[in-house]
């Protein structure tokens, strides 16, 4: 029987792929090359480090100070805190208790503390938010003036506050030689640093030092805003201030939502400038509660209740930033729809 070369032809001939070449005889379950997973890998090795020192430098600490304060830790067992006695919530109890000393001494810090993080966030963003809109015209020396601007904010801040204490002094104060020699503004040279006045020169010192951050951040967000809104808005017939609550303001929310929870924590948690403006024992009327759990753990040696006291403030903190990044987000939702 004879075949014909065509029929040879279609015995013998393999069926290609309609994805064509070996591609299609490949196994898609094999493994991927080394080269890709290096590749692959490559991003997380170069986090690893910062993870690591982010875990040694606040993660460690803060699990080591939450253990404390369960425990009755004074001077007693500094040397091997281990093995103080294990209190559970006691130090917990003390610090809430409002009707004792050591509660009613906190909340008194903790409410000095809201009313001068509120009062500061709030200047400094004012100010900040007035210096950056003003540099947005273009004049003559404005680079100039930008940098003057940044000077408290880019200064050490020891070196700065410790300035201020200079400047605030009773005698010889430039302060008060401003305000009582010069401008006759007040009956008698005043105490900035102990009594009532306290809180004014804190508030003082912390705007002076925070306001420069708020209008960096400020002006960087500006110059995602259009001109052409404020053109059209002017020839529209818009005044300056309406200019600035219908366009800026507006346009600025995004920025100023993170701006005010940076500033709230920054302040809140400030140490720095109290304890450099006033050392280790702070007036009661600016007893922030930085220095308060300083003194508390350091001064009076009980590092049980001032663990505790740290353990409430990191607990308030997640609080208002939960509350906060909540209703944010809500209000950008309902702005969207």
């Amino acid at each position: 029987m004879t075949t014909t070369a065509h029929e040879q032809a279609g015995t013998t001939a393999v069926p290609r792929s309609p994805a064509g070449g070996a591609d299609a005889t490949r196994d898609p379950r094999r493994r991927p090359r080394p080269g890709r997973l290096r590749r692959a890998s490559l991003p997380y090795l170069l986090l690893l480090p910062a993870l690591i020192l982010e875990l040694l430098v606040h993660l460690v600490p803060m699990v080591i100070g939450a253990v404390m304060s369960f425990k009755e830790l004074t001077q007693f067992y500094i040397r091997d805190w281990g093995s103080a006695p294990w209190s559970g919530l006691g130090n917990y109890r003390v610090s809430v208790d409002f009707h004792a000393p050591v509660g009613e001494a906190l909340l008194h810090s903790f409410l000095v503390t809201v009313g001068f993080t509120l009062l500061s966030v709030g200047l400094c963003w004012l100010v900040g938010t007035a210096a950056a809109v003003f540099m947005q015209d273009t004049f003559r020396g404005r680079g100039l003036l930008r940098a003057l601007f940044l000077v408290p904010y880019a200064l050490p801040v020891y070196a700065a506050v410790i300035t201020w204490v200079f400047m605030f002094q009773h005698d010889n104060g430039l302060v008060n030689h401003v305000l009582h020699d010069q401008l006759h503004l007040t009956d008698k040279r005043s105490f900035w640093l102990i009594g009532d006045n306290s809180f004014y020169a804190l508030l003082t010192v912390s705007v002076w030092k925070g306001w420069p951050f708020a209008f960096l951040i400020v002006m960087a967000g500006l110059q995602n805003i259009p001109r052409e809104l404020y053109e059209a808005a002017a020839l529209d017939g818009a005044g300056l201030w309406q200019q600035i609550r219908r366009i800026t303001l507006p346009s600025l929310r995004p920025v100023n939502q993170v701006l005010v929870l940076v500033l709230f924590l920054w302040t809140f948690n400030d140490f720095n400038t109290p304890y450099v403006l006033f050392g280790r024992a702070a007036p009661d009327a600016a007893d922030l509660i930085s220095v308060h759990i300083y003194q508390a753990s350091f001064v009076t040696w009980n590092f049980g209740t001032g663990s505790a006291m740290s353990v409430l403030l990191l607990l308030f903190l997640l609080l208002v930033t939960g509350v906060y990044l909540a209703l944010t987000s809500r209000g950008r939702r309902s702005s969207r729809a």
